[in-house]
């Protein structure tokens, strides 16, 4: 597994200038726990203005348009999110999933775009809680994946996968140890599998889903959780940062 914590804030669709205070106090803190890698997603509003602000921390964006440019109203492709400063993209997000029917084809082309424009992509999968009480959630959260991973030559560089339980997600429910394990466990197998050990290694796997700053050690001390992906608790620097501490504390154990 890649050595350094990646904690990734998601700051989903919040955000206006008056937050940038919160970004230069993450950015500024973060350089004190240098064997923690950390990084926000503003909204596509903020991205450049952060990027301005950050000296540490890494910058991207939450989604992106699957086609280049052309007559989409309101819509943001990948070589915009760049060139404004955006050196990663999230895509498969279960909100995207959800909220925008998003299937895996479609986000197969996001994928295909994002690292056309040169960026890295942490890419979402998990499972409903009806999915996961049928049995089958290994089942589909791996298919998930399989659709999306032929899109990546070099995966060591431009790939981090984020693992997040739907159910999980704003409700203030976390899975057990047990249950990340088995599924991070998982993920890396596939990974093994598809591009052999010594490239997997080197892809992280992070945990989302209602991680706090009272969890976040715990849950990154278990094995082949290579980080975390977080909403709610990145929005203030004292939360977030917590949670980095937590990591910094998870690489020491």
């Amino acid at each position: 597994m890649a050595e350094r914590p990646y904690i990734v804030g998601n700051w989903k669709m919040n955000g206006t200038r008056a937050m940038l205070s919160e970004a230069r106090a993450i950015d500024r803190a973060a350089q004190r726990y240098m064997k923690v890698e950390v990084a926000v997603a503003p909204p596509y509003t903020l991205i450049h203005a952060v990027h301005r602000e950050a000296e540490q921390i890494g910058v991207g964006a939450q989604d992106c348009h699957a086609g280049p440019e052309g007559a989409h109203t309101g819509d943001i492709n990948a070589s915009m999110v760049a060139d404004a400063g955006a050196k990663f993209v999230i895509l498969g997000h279960s909100e995207r999933r959800q909220d925008h029917g998003e299937t895996n084809k479609l986000i197969n082309e996001k994928i295909e775009s994002a690292l056309e424009a040169g960026l890295r992509v942490i890419l979402c999968c998990g499972e409903t809680l009806e999915t996961r009480d049928a049995g089958d959630a290994e089942t589909f959260v791996l298919r998930q994946l399989k659709s999306a991973l032929a899109s990546f030559e070099d995966p060591a560089e431009r790939l981090t996968i984020a693992y997040e339980p739907i159910w999980a997600i704003g409700t203030g429910r976390t899975a057990t140890t047990e249950d990340i394990a088995a599924m991070h466990g998982a993920i890396r197998e596939l990974l093994d599998k598809t591009y052999g050990e010594e490239v997997s290694a080197q892809v992280r796997i992070l945990y989302g889903g209602s991680v706090k700053p009272e969890n976040a050690r715990e849950i990154l001390s278990t094995p082949e959780v290579g980080g975390a992906l977080v909403g709610g608790a990145s929005l203030t620097a004292e939360s977030f940062l917590g949670i980095v501490v937590g990591a910094s504390e998870s690489d020491e154990a």
